[in-house]
């Protein structure tokens, strides 16, 4: 099967799957508890089950943890980044879901770590693709001060 026909199953397929928000919220205190427990310097296991094999991660900006991760391998590299660059103390704190008539959901999540020896805050919508088997396909992560989010990720390299 070639990417475009794979592209096409799975836009079809999006549009006859729906999650509605007590499914969302599920998989998002799952996923968040399980990026936590990671980021804390815990088992990756949990994590792992709810990502897709195929996942794509998107982060925009120009901080070191910016780019595009394509494949779970890609995926928990750019987890490990954020762990390391954290010292262990990045936790996310689930503020609110938003829902629609498809696989897509919204959350709007605050983030907190001590990056170079300061305490850092902000806030992000991770925009998420849903699979028909209930894991993250995709995750666009999209910071409400693009600004504060990249010096916040730069801090240790240009301390």
């Amino acid at each position: 099967m070639t990417r475009a026909q794979r592209r096409e199953r799975r836009s079809v397929s999006e549009k006859l799957h729906r999650v509605d928000r007590a499914t969302a919220v599920s998989i998002l205190d799952r996923l968040h508890a399980a990026q936590n427990v990671f980021y804390g310097g815990g088992e990756e296991q949990e994590l792992r089950t709810l990502l897709d094999r195929d996942i794509t991660w998107t982060v925009p900006g120009g901080s070191p943890i910016a780019g595009t991760y394509r494949g779970i391998e890609e995926v928990f590299g750019y987890f490990a980044r954020r762990r390391d660059l954290a010292g262990g103390t990045f936790r996310m704190h689930r503020r609110d879901v938003l829902v629609g008539d498809g696989a897509r959901i919204a959350a709007l999540t605050d983030g907190t770590a001590s990056i170079a020896g300061h305490e850092r805050a902000w806030s992000t919508v991770g925009l998420y693709q849903i699979t028909e088997c209930d894991r993250i396909g995709a995750c666009w992560l999209l910071p409400l001060d693009q600004v504060t989010f990249d010096a916040t990720w730069s801090a240790r390299h240009r301390e």
